[in-house]
Formats: C-alpha cells, structure tokens, sequence
C-alpha cells in the first residue's frame, strides 16, 4: 500500500468554509482553474489527508480532511480538461493555525503554503504536515522542544 499523501487545500471560507464540509459531510472539490494545481488533484488518492486552509480575511488552518474519491473530471467545466476529487472531514484543529504563526516557525520554512502561496492545492511533506497539526493542537503543546 503506498504511503498516504499530504495536501494543503484553500478555500475561500465565505465561498465554502470548514463548516459547509461538516455540516454537508463530503463534497466534490471543484473549480480549479489552475494548470499546477488541477495536476496536484490529479495526484490525489483515496486515503491522502489535506490540511484545509481558509484563505481571504482568515489566513488560517482550520481542519483536516480526506480524500475519498480519486480525481475525475471536473462536472462544472465541461468540454474542458479540469479535475475534481471528493473530499470527507475527518476533524476541525483545536485551534486554528495562522498564517503569521507558519511564518514565524523555521520548521516550516518551505512550507508550500508560504513559498507558492498563490497555488490552491499543493503538496505537504508528512514533517510540515505533522508540524502544522501540532501547531493547532494550542500554543502549549506546539511549543519548540
């Protein structure tokens, strides 16, 4: 089996936010209209974990969701070569994690989120991804050691 992958997804939280992914339980992830980032979908597989990132005013990690479906075509973009895949929460952060804070933490240095930030799907290395968890498990438990 190979190993489970790591994504950063954003979204804009007043277009879809955390809560319409709880509250409706799974949903297409459509829309993509970037080259790089409809190829980062692409490499998606059911089981990859994403940590969500609110994007816009909130600038933050907010929750942790699955892949449950691989990427298929895109259903609002037809005729045209774009890609979708199915997403399911599988939990909110304690506390959200800033952007301001990612900065500040050398661990995370190249950090996707912080070194192609325009991108809205991009790969995680498990290190940045297990260290943005640990982050939003609240300012004790995420302190340097």
């Amino acid at each position: 089996m190979p190993p489970t992958g790591h994504w950063l997804l954003k979204t804009e939280p007043s277009t879809y936010a955390w809560e319409d992914l709880v509250r409706e339980g799974r949903t297409e992830w459509t829309g993509v209209r970037n080259f790089e980032a409809r190829n980062n979908l692409r490499a998606m597989r059911p089981g990859d974990l994403l940590l969500v990132y609110h994007s816009g005013a909130e600038k933050q990690v907010v929750g942790v969701a699955r892949v449950s479906r691989a990427a298929g075509p895109d259903p609002t973009a037809r005729g045209e070569d774009w890609s979708s895949v199915e997403l399911v929460p599988v939990r909110a952060l304690p506390a959200a994690v800033p952007l301001g804070r990612m900065r500040q933490d050398g661990r995370l240095r190249s950090f996707p989120l912080l070194t192609r930030g325009r991108l809205s799907v991009v790969p995680v290395r498990a290190a940045e991804f297990s260290r943005v968890l640990a982050l939003g498990k609240g300012p004790r438990q995420a302190q340097r050691r």
